[in-house]
Protein backbone atom coordinates (compact mmCIF):
# COMPACT_ATOMS: atom_id res chain seq x y z
CA UNK A 1 0.00 0.00 0.00
CA UNK A 2 1.32 3.35 -0.98
CA UNK A 3 1.33 5.96 1.98
CA UNK A 4 -0.34 9.82 1.11
CA UNK A 5 2.24 11.97 1.23
CA UNK A 6 1.05 15.74 1.76
CA UNK A 7 2.88 19.17 1.36
CA UNK A 8 3.23 21.58 4.21
CA UNK A 9 4.27 25.36 3.20
CA UNK A 10 7.04 26.83 4.51
CA UNK A 11 8.03 30.67 4.46
CA UNK A 12 12.17 30.63 4.67
CA UNK A 13 14.54 28.11 2.81
CA UNK A 14 14.96 25.58 5.21
CA UNK A 15 12.88 25.06 8.94
CA UNK A 16 14.27 22.59 11.90
CA UNK A 17 13.00 19.25 12.67
CA UNK A 18 11.07 19.96 15.50
CA UNK A 19 9.64 23.16 14.83
CA UNK A 20 8.48 21.61 11.57
CA UNK A 21 6.82 18.83 13.34
CA UNK A 22 4.69 21.14 15.09
CA UNK A 23 3.67 23.22 11.86
CA UNK A 24 2.76 20.20 10.02
CA UNK A 25 0.63 19.03 13.31
CA UNK A 26 2.76 15.30 13.32
CA UNK A 27 2.99 16.04 16.86
CA UNK A 28 1.48 18.93 19.60
CA UNK A 29 4.24 20.12 21.36
CA UNK A 30 7.92 21.04 21.90
CA UNK A 31 8.31 18.54 24.52
CA UNK A 32 6.45 15.97 22.31
CA UNK A 33 8.75 16.51 19.18
CA UNK A 34 11.66 16.11 21.16
CA UNK A 35 10.23 12.75 22.79
CA UNK A 36 9.72 11.13 19.36
CA UNK A 37 12.78 11.93 17.92
CA UNK A 38 15.17 10.90 20.91
CA UNK A 39 12.67 7.77 20.31
CA UNK A 40 13.86 7.26 17.03
CA UNK A 41 10.53 7.25 15.60
CA UNK A 42 10.90 10.16 13.05
CA UNK A 43 12.55 9.57 9.49
CA UNK A 44 13.69 12.32 7.35
CA UNK A 45 13.98 11.03 3.63
CA UNK A 46 13.36 7.63 5.27
CA UNK A 47 16.70 7.71 7.27
CA UNK A 48 16.33 7.73 11.34
CA UNK A 49 16.61 11.14 12.52
CA UNK A 50 17.47 12.10 16.34
CA UNK A 51 18.63 15.58 16.36
CA UNK A 52 15.83 17.73 16.80
CA UNK A 53 17.55 20.65 15.20
CA UNK A 54 18.29 19.43 11.56
CA UNK A 55 17.81 21.32 9.07
CA UNK A 56 14.81 20.52 6.42
CA UNK A 57 15.07 21.90 3.44
CA UNK A 58 12.56 21.81 0.03
CA UNK A 59 11.41 18.87 -0.79
CA UNK A 60 12.97 16.82 2.31
CA UNK A 61 10.24 14.01 3.31
CA UNK A 62 9.47 13.73 7.23
CA UNK A 63 7.60 10.36 8.61
CA UNK A 64 6.15 9.68 12.06
CA UNK A 65 3.28 7.53 12.84
CA UNK A 66 2.44 6.35 9.39
CA UNK A 67 1.77 10.03 8.29
CA UNK A 68 4.58 11.45 5.54
CA UNK A 69 4.93 15.44 5.10
CA UNK A 70 7.02 17.03 2.32
CA UNK A 71 8.92 20.43 2.95
CA UNK A 72 7.57 22.44 0.18
CA UNK A 73 7.70 26.81 -0.43
CA UNK A 74 5.17 28.67 -1.23
CA UNK A 75 6.12 29.25 -5.12
CA UNK A 76 5.44 24.95 -4.98
CA UNK A 77 1.64 26.12 -4.37
CA UNK A 78 -0.35 25.51 -7.35
CA UNK A 79 -3.21 27.99 -7.64
CA UNK A 80 -6.75 27.36 -7.19
CA UNK A 81 -8.81 26.49 -10.47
Amino acid sequence: MIEAVYDVTIRDESIRLGQFLKLANLIESGAEAKEVIADGLVTVNDEVETRRGRQLAIGDVVSVGGMSVRVASESDEQPAP
